[in-house]
């Protein structure tokens, strides 16, 4: 476990970067688990809010978009190998 105290302005601002921090080190090892990053109010540790909407889709991946997302559910992005270019063609 990683616990990475970091400062936002709101919750919405908190999960935007935790989101993106997730994102980048998920694109470096395999070992973190995107359905469990969560966020907490400073004043309010205990109440824990989920980054990732997490929900379990019919093909058996995890949906990978933020919670509270209004558009329907969609399973993670393929990740390249640290190292490889992603093609342009």
């Amino acid at each position: 476990m990683i616990h990475l105290p970091i400062t936002a302005l709101d919750l919405l601002r908190a999960r935007i970067l935790a989101r993106t921090a997730a994102r980048l080190l998920a694109h470096f090892s395999s070992c973190v688990d995107l359905g469990e990053v969560t966020v907490t109010r400073e004043d309010d540790q205990d109440v824990h809010h989920r980054v990732f909407c997490d929900r379990l889709l019919a093909n058996g991946a995890r949906c990978a978009l933020p919670t509270e997302h209004s558009r329907p559910c969609g399973g993670r992005w393929p990740r390249q190998p640290y190292g490889h270019s992603h093609d342009t063609r």
